[in-house]
């Protein structure tokens, strides 16, 4: 029997009814983890407050949450109790792991500077770590340079977002998994029957509605076009948790109508997906975020920075259009671009080969995990 211990930084809930949920494009992955692993232990942060309604429940009884203290965060007090909370953590891991053949580390996340050490001199299972973040990101955070190294040094494989030249032999590129086999064969149906009109054509953002996100250079932006092509949008919709001073009265743009859903559940998604033409991420960092693969699974064609793996995936003017340089300028330009967009330049970005979706399924993850990390 191979069971697996996860532990990572995800965010847990109790809802109100005692249901444990959990961030849901994680709980997703693991629970899709259950082909290749009989059980599953998932040691992550449980906070105490409302859960958003992206959150998801685990769907078989064959995963166990175990909790840690959530730790971590921008203030100095907060950095302390990462390493204040270590002995708690380090021990739940420690008991976490009996009975487990393997174990995964989802990296980076401030913990990480001590628990990657615990296991590359403390614990001799089988196992592996995901870089879940930008590999290449410049200027990163000190803990997140170190656990880095720490990863570079030692021998266990390291699943990462692109691939780069100067990258370790125990480091293996990945894509990021996010689609279902079921959710291939919708999106494909979505895709036949899209087409872009020349009027009322829907932009989406999805993610952290924070500067970091490029959400402030997405509004700017929006502001800046001409009236002539404010008439051509026919709705923004705007998905994610609100962040550094954003309010839902800071959400206008003059001309252009915003619709704002906060969180939103997975199929609830989809659906903005399905009805969006274009999905807009000006992000300054990301790995490889999946709302870009599960948006254009869907038919909707992501404008995204050229940024870490990104690039690697995203072909300017073929699988999507690519912000070159993130100032508003260039975002308007890119806007602008879309929004006169000819019907079959548009049908064209969207209807790539079939492996291309292919490669972000759990199915292709889980050939993989069992090809290229357990063997």
């Amino acid at each position: 029997m191979k069971q697996l211990t996860i532990i990572s930084h995800t965010e847990h809930y109790i809802k109100t009814d005692g249901q444990l949920v959990g961030f849901g494009a994680t709980v997703t992955e693991i629970n899709q983890l259950l082909e290749v692993f009989d059980k599953i232990v998932h040691v992550a942060v449980l906070h105490h407050d409302s859960p958003p309604e992206s959150a998801l429940p685990y769907q078989s009884d064959a995963i166990r949450f175990v909790a840690v203290p959530a730790v971590g965060g921008k203030r100095f007090s907060d950095k302390f109790k990462v390493i204040l909370k270590a002995p708690k953590i380090l021990r739940t891991i420690r008991h976490s792991l009996k009975g487990s053949t393997h174990f995964q580390f989802r990296a980076p996340t401030g913990m990480g500077v001590y628990v990657i050490p615990y296991f590359m001199f403390f614990c001799s299972k089988s196992g592996w770590f995901k870089y879940a973040g930008n590999w290449k990101q410049e200027q990163a955070p000190l803990a997140y340079r170190f656990q880095k190294w720490l990863l570079k040094q030692q021998n266990r494989k390291v699943t990462i977002n692109g691939q780069w030249a100067d990258q370790p032999d125990q480091c293996v590129s990945f894509e990021n998994p996010c689609l279902t086999e079921q959710e291939l064969q919708e999106g494909l149906l979505v895709r036949r029957e899209k087409q872009k009109p020349e009027m009322g054509i829907s932009l989406c953002f999805v993610g952290r509605l924070e500067t970091a996100k490029g959400f402030y250079l997405f509004l700017e932006s929006l502001n800046a076009l001409s009236e002539g092509f404010k008439g051509l949008i026919n709705t923004v919709h705007i998905v994610g948790e609100m962040k550094d001073d954003f309010s839902k009265n800071s959400l206008a743009v003059l001309g252009v109508s915003l619709n704002y859903h906060g969180t939103l559940p997975r199929y609830e998604l989809h659906d903005i997906y399905k009805q969006c033409h274009f999905i807009v991420l000006p992000s300054k960092s990301e790995g490889f975020p999946k709302v870009i693969s599960e948006a254009l699974n869907f038919g909707c064609v992501p404008v995204v920075s050229d940024v870490s793996a990104i690039g690697q995936y995203i072909k300017d003017g073929e699988q999507g259009i690519l912000i070159q340089e993130l100032t508003q300028a260039c975002l308007v330009s890119k806007l602008e671009a879309c929004l006169r967009m000819n019907v079959k330049r548009f049908t064209d970005l969207i209807a790539q080969d079939e492996s291309f979706y292919h490669q972000f399924s759990y199915m292709h993850y889980n050939q993989r995990i069992l090809k290229d990390v357990l063997t």
